[in-house]
């Protein structure tokens, strides 16, 4: 049994998606990082008495990537990539909840481009609050890295010098406020 982090209480909570966000960064050309974001469309957070009985469910808008750069995000929504017109969402179910104090792993199934996967990520209890409307909050960060190749995004430019055009790890941190739901 692991007991839940000071403030936070069981029950059911909604993610906002206006104050909720996924994002990711990739290496690029081997010498940046190319930073992007994608909307998180729902999700649920259950609390259980203790974190080993919690879970979460989650899903992204793959046709929502923002780079900053539009014709890198129709390249990304395009077949070469994670082909939004037909995978339009990616999916995280957790499986498995382990806590050390504020501090959390979520195992689940991640799933991009129609791949599932095993993921971690790696979860901070940021803090609870009640928004002047009234509604309980709770506040979670969560981070994982992914090879590209293991969702079979395989897509890729070799470079005149040596190496290629996009890195194979991604890191992707969640950003999360959820309301708890009556």
């Amino acid at each position: 049994m692991t007991t839940l982090p000071a403030g936070l209480t069981a029950g059911t909570y909604a993610i906002d998606p206006s104050h909720s966000q996924a994002a990711f960064t990739v290496r690029h050309a081997g010498i940046s990082k190319v930073r992007g974001t994608l909307a998180i469309t729902g999700a649920t957070i259950t609390v259980g008495d203790d974190l080993s009985t919690s879970s979460v469910t989650a899903e992204i808008d793959a046709a929502s990537v923002s780079t900053g750069d539009e014709n890198r995000d129709n390249h990304l929504r395009s077949a070469d990539f994670w082909d939004a017109e037909n995978k339009p969402t990616w999916t995280f179910t957790s499986t498995k909840v382990e806590s050390d104090d504020d501090e959390f792993a979520v195992h689940g199934d991640m799933t991009i481009n129609g791949v599932t996967r095993p993921v971690v990520l790696a979860t901070e209890f940021t803090g609870t609050a009640t928004d002047p409307f009234g509604n309980p909050r709770a506040g979670f960060e969560a981070t994982t890295e992914i090879s590209r190749k293991d969702f079979d995004l395989t897509w890729n430019a070799a470079l005149e010098a040596g190496g290629v055009l996009v890195g194979d790890k991604i890191k992707i941190v969640l950003d999360l406020s959820a309301i708890k739901q009556a």
